[in-house]
């Protein structure tokens, strides 16, 4: 495996060095986008990049690896053989994905990731919603929920995860449990979803038809499960909406418009909102920055009238870090123009 990388990394200096020289003679900056896929939120976060891109008269070369981390390393090997000028992508392996960062870097173009960062190696920027807070804040929703219904932080919680070979799914677990963890009589039934519809479907028949008491649903994304866990619901008999006797409490992390058609139907009571469409756009600024030759630096931004705002960059081992902040969305704030599942209707034709 050593050799092989070696070989990719000397040929893409090669291939580097003549297509950055084309580029410069053409006066545009070509990014090499790679994506997991385009279902649920990975199709706004390439349209966001895409449009941040444009914007700066950029092209983006885009490509989706279909969840395959093997394929995703080979796209990411032909963009440093066309010489891009920097690679942004989303990890299918967080870990696995270091192989790509160290021949891009071997190759002399910068590497950075959104949604997702990388684990074992450093990029040049990442920037991602702040999942931990994202987890805290369904966590806290349902301990509201289970005070109100029991009187005390009290009763069972089954929390459907994302793919735990990622660091999103660690964060949205972690943020979560550090919040169950402060009340030892709510017990948490903890299944892997892997971001698989089907798969959370089952996982809901199962739980809900043994576990005549379970009292709320916590999922990784509510885009990837929301709509079959209502489905599921609805199938096993338990079809009591917010604020009925018997209704199941439903948080998620993402807050995509069925999420949000969901609440407002009663059926879903909380979401802690992604500003998706957000993330290639403020990425675009510091990638700009970076190829004009100013480093991406610590500290807090603030941006007036921003969802995501106030953002923080934090220096790790694996490189800045940009957490954009999460917004709890419930019934009262569903309405908000500026949440992406609402930016997503309004641009439907």
């Amino acid at each position: 495996m050593k050799n092989s990388i070696r070989f990719v990394a000397v040929t893409a200096i090669l291939a580097g060095a003549l297509g950055s020289a084309t580029a410069q003679a053409q006066d545009k900056v070509v990014i090499g986008y790679s994506a997991p896929g385009l279902v649920g939120a990975q199709a706004q976060i390439q349209q966001g990049l895409v449009d941040g891109a444009t914007a700066m008269g950029w092209e983006v070369l885009a490509v989706t690896s279909g969840g395959d981390p093997q394929k995703q390393l080979n796209d990411i090997n032909d963009f440093i053989a066309q010489g891009v000028d920097a690679i942004v992508a989303v990890p299918d392996d967080s870990a696995g994905a270091c192989v790509g960062v160290e021949a891009a870097t071997a190759a002399n173009i910068p590497f950075y990731t959104i949604d997702r960062s990388v684990s074992g190696c450093a990029v040049n920027m990442t920037v991602l919603s702040d999942n931990f807070l994202a987890g805290q804040q369904s966590g806290e929703a349902i301990v509201a929920f289970l005070t109100a219904r029991h009187g005390s932080a009290k009763g069972k919680v089954l929390e459907i995860t994302g793919n735990l070979a990622q660091n999103v799914a660690q964060l949205r677990g972690g943020g979560f449990n550090a919040v169950m963890a402060m009340y030892p009589e709510i017990q948490v039934i903890t299944k892997v979803g892997d971001w698989d519809s089907a798969k959370g479907s089952e996982i809901v028949r199962d739980v809900a038809t043994t576990e005549a008491d379970l009292d709320a649903i916590y999922m990784h994304s509510d885009c990837a499960y929301g709509p079959s866990v209502v489905q599921t619901l609805a199938e096993v008999g338990k079809t009591a909406k917010s604020g009925e006797d018997g209704h199941i409490h439903l948080s998620g992390v993402d807050g995509c418009l069925v999420a949000l058609d969901f609440i407002r139907d009663g059926a879903f009571d909380q979401s802690s909102n992604q500003p998706i469409p957000d993330f290639g756009k403020v990425l675009v600024r510091y990638i700009d920055q970076e190829l004009k030759g100013t480093p991406v630096a610590a500290g807090e931004v603030i941006e007036e009238g921003a969802l995501w705002s106030p953002a923080r960059i934090e220096l790790s081992d694996v490189g800045p870090q940009m957490l954009l902040s999460t917004t709890s969305v419930g019934v009262d704030n569903v309405d908000d123009e500026r949440l992406w599942g609402n930016i997503e209707a309004a641009a439907a034709p």
